[in-house]
């Protein structure tokens, strides 16, 4: 078409560089991708560009709702829409912050499929919520009254809950920022006893009226949460009712990654301080213009930033270190200012932030600290008002995947976990360098395929959790959701309880895997059964109880490797380019795996050691 080179010399450079990038998927590959470049030529014709942009339907749809906050609509809309150029620099925020939870406005409308809810058939167990990977499916439980008042048209259910008996539960789905992805169908466990595949969740062509679809989300949103005091967190039936501050963010269709970060946002969000490694979670979760990243409604959420490859976990430290001594320095000044404060000063100081009651009772308590505060004069009070919210327990998480974690930003990561300081490492493992096209990392299995290792990766995949429970101090676990929920709930709980440093490896399925990722959370649970993916936590706090802090969650391998391997195509394909290598490097691969599961078993056996690491002589 650009007549830079006569068409069959065009042509044939082409085929030759179809012929090197699929050879090693076989002959007939490389004829299929022939016949479709023949095709092609075939039916080439010109197409009119028209002079103005429209749609079949009249004027284009703007990029933002009409509703939308004037900085979003102003602003955001104008660079999704492609007319950032065009804005003066004074448009935009002068200190580099902005606004979160602007994803919501985004209103991507990509599903050809949207799950619909038989409120008769579920049983409100909450697993399509959790594994959701853009927030689009919720459940909250509600009064009958305050249903009828504010969201009359959604369906609803009575819940069931003894501690929230007598409410009404109801499941909704944001049909235009869902993607399609079905994974909420193919975890749904209830299924109807008189249709066959009929499930509580089923995949249906999206319905007409979008208006009203719409309409029925945002009322479902303006619906109260129930108070999370109520709930027990330790549950993902309960969890499910928890809203999430990481919504509708721009990650791939099924995504692996962000279930987790959804999660650690019910969780913890409120309090949460984020530092975040360059990849695939920087990209949906901070590229311009828009965030997922989200605030409550009383306009508490995670504080995130972006860092480096190399230093991400330095930067966490960082935080940690300036939130602690702010928090420090909080304390002196209370205790120099106790008199003025009379007994809010030993309730501020001795308060037990250990449960969901606790924080909020120590919130209250700052604003009490705030309002008594502020009339006085001198230094002390102006220094105490900029620090008093340090008084409040704060979450560091250092997130990033196996690139930063296992290669680029190990060395980092090591001083860090061997610091003590109380911070949570999550690592987002997709077993590749997925955001910079595919490239092998150190959490690579042996057999897989991926660039600079096109003939399979020849070594084992590095055990980032065995080497740092060698150090005896740090909290570790791996975890699939896939695999089994209640212990990536568990662990998660436990890792942010722990006082110390905490490591959680959560296996996270990807694009580059190389199969529908609809059913990533089988291939989870395939990955744990074949044993690639033993489920454990070891918890340094054990040793006081005269416990082992191994603990393994998942019971000794049951399914042959191969069977989980070969469902996806980075093994499979070189099964056809080298069968021989394959069968040979799965041979090692299933070993790695009998001699992994040995050790992990030999050491959750052993007795405990009674005397912690550092009082050893």
């Amino acid at each position: 078409v650009s007549g830079v080179l006569p068409r069959a010399e065009a042509i044939a450079a082409i085929k030759r560089a179809i012929a090197r990038t699929y050879g090693k998927r076989g002959e007939p590959v490389v004829q299929r991708n022939f016949a479709a470049v023949d095709r092609t030529l075939e039916r080439l014709y010109e197409v009119v560009v028209p002079a103005t942009a429209g749609t079949a339907g009249g004027e284009r749809r703007p990029a933002v709702p009409a509703d939308a906050p004037a900085f979003v609509r102003d602003v955001l809309a104008r660079i999704m829409s492609g007319e950032g150029d065009a804005l003066p620099v004074s448009a935009l925020p002068t200190d580099g912050t902005y606004p979160s939870g602007t994803a919501r406005w985004e209103k991507r409308r990509i599903a050809d499929e949207i799950p619909v809810w038989d409120d008769d058939l579920c049983i409100q167990c909450g697993k399509c919520v959790l594994v959701c990977p853009h927030a689009v499916i919720r459940a909250k439980v509600t009064t009958a009254e305050a249903l009828a008042a504010a969201a009359p048209s959604l369906t609803a259910a009575p819940a069931r809950w003894r501690e929230l008996e007598g409410l009404r539960y109801t499941l909704q789905v944001s049909a235009d920022d869902c993607t399609g992805c079905a994974l909420c169908v193919e975890v749904c466990p209830a299924k109807s006893k008189s249709e066959v595949r009929h499930k509580a969740l089923d995949m249906v062509p999206l319905p007409p009226g979008r208006d009203e679809q719409a309409a029925r989300w945002e009322a479902f949103l303006a619906l109260p949460d129930v108070d999370r005091r109520r709930l027990h967190t330790g549950q993902v039936k309960d969890v499910q009712l928890l809203p999430p501050l990481f919504e509708f963010s721009g990650a791939c269709a099924g995504c692996g990654e962000t279930p987790y970060l959804k999660l650690v946002t019910q969780l913890f969000g409120e309090r949460a301080i984020v530092a975040n490694a360059t990849g695939c979670s920087s990209i949906y979760g901070g590229s311009q213009p828009t965030t997922p990243w989200a605030t409550g409604v009383d306009g508490r959420g995670p504080a995130w930033a972006n860092s480096l490859f190399e230093d991400n976990a330095e930067f966490g430290l960082g935080m940690r270190l300036a939130l602690d001594r702010q928090h420090e320095y909080a304390r002196e000044l209370v205790a120099r200012l106790a008199g003025a404060l009379g007994d809010l000063a030993p309730a501020l100081l001795d308060a037990d932030q250990s449960t969901e009651a606790g924080i909020a009772a120590q919130r209250e308590r700052v604003a009490a600290l705030k309002a008594a505060v502020a009339p006085l004069a001198g230094d002390d009070p102006r220094e105490l008002l900029s620090v008093a919210d340090a008084l409040v327990k704060k979450s560091v998480w250092i997130v990033g995947g196996d690139g930063w974690a296992y290669d680029i930003g190990y060395g980092g990561l090591d001083h860090v976990l061997a610091s003590g300081r109380d911070v949570n490492v999550l690592v987002l493992d997709t077993e590749v360098y997925s955001n910079t096209g595919g490239q092998m990392s150190k959490a690579t299995p042996r057999g897989a395929v991926a660039k600079f290792a096109a003939g399979g990766k020849v070594t084992a995949k590095k055990d980032l959790a065995a080497m740092v429970m060698t150090y005896g101090t740090v909290y570790v676990a791996r975890i699939a959701m896939g695999g089994n929920d209640a212990q990536t709930l568990r662990a998660l709980r436990e890792a942010e309880a722990f006082p110390g440093p905490s490591l959680v490896i959560a296996y996270s399925h990807c694009i580059a895997h190389g199969y529908d990722l609809r059913h990533g959370m089988d291939q989870q649970k395939a990955a744990v059964l074949s044993g690639h993916w033993p489920l454990l936590r070891y918890n340094p706090a054990l040793r006081a109880e005269g416990k082992n802090p191994l603990q393994l969650d998942s019971r000794p391998p049951t399914l042959p490797l191969g069977t989980y391997a070969y469902a996806e195509a980075r093994y499979t394909m070189l099964v056809r380019s080298d069968p021989e290598a394959a069968a040979r490097l799965l041979a090692d691969a299933q070993e790695d795996v009998r001699a992994r599961w040995a050790f992990y078993e030999h050491w959750a056996a052993m007795p405990a050691d009674p005397a912690p690491p550092e009082k050893r002589p």
